[in-house]
């Protein structure tokens, strides 16, 4: 009775059953899960580089169509969003895009804002409710000139900004997002 009992005992440095390996595995897989998620959720703000590499594409795009269709195109923004408009001569003023889609107005996700400079000069982005008057701060011209502009995207809570600006070139480039550390 004694001899079959032990035959039941798992012999000592036999190994890990199978549950057990597939348990350590579970637990494993929990604990990378959570690291992923946690370095994710710090390490990268997706809304600030989508509309980053949105804004830069549209200023791209506007001037292009400047150049194209020989219209002076601009750029109107003010804190929490922005719109492409055109120049009508026939009114002799600036006028919202209303033919073309990707040029519609926009408005910034919950906690972006924009800081802008135009000509090394800081501007105030602030504009009345009821204000009618559509001149831009940024201006693109049909013969392929803008006017020399920074255009900081920032979420000011945790301190990080992408920053659009127009080179000695005249080109348009993105710099990498910065981050001020507290």
């Amino acid at each position: 009775m004694l001899k079959s009992r032990n035959k039941l005992a798992r012999p000592r440095g036999a190994g890990f059953t199978l549950i057990e390996m597939l348990v350590v595995v579970v637990i494993i897989a929990i604990v990378m899960t959570t690291a992923m998620l946690a370095i994710g959720a710090t390490g990268r703000d997706r809304d600030l580089e989508k509309e980053s590499e949105r804004m830069l594409a549209l200023l791209i795009y506007t001037r292009e169509q400047a150049e194209v269709r020989t219209r002076e195109f601009g750029l109107l923004c003010d804190e929490n969003g922005y719109q492409f408009v055109t120049f009508d001569p026939r009114k002799d003023e600036w006028v919202a895009v209303e033919t073309d889609e990707a040029l519609r107005g926009r408005e910034l996700s919950d906690g972006l804002s924009f800081a802008l400079t135009v000509e090394a000069r800081p501007v105030v982005l602030r504009r009345p409710a009821d204000s009618k008057d559509l001149t831009p701060q940024i201006m693109l011209y049909s013969n392929g000139d803008l006017t020399p502009f920074e255009l900081t995207l920032q979420r000011k809570e945790e301190e990080r900004s992408v920053t659009l600006a127009s080179n000695e070139e005249g080109l348009i480039e993105a710099h990498s997002m910065q981050e001020r550390k507290s």
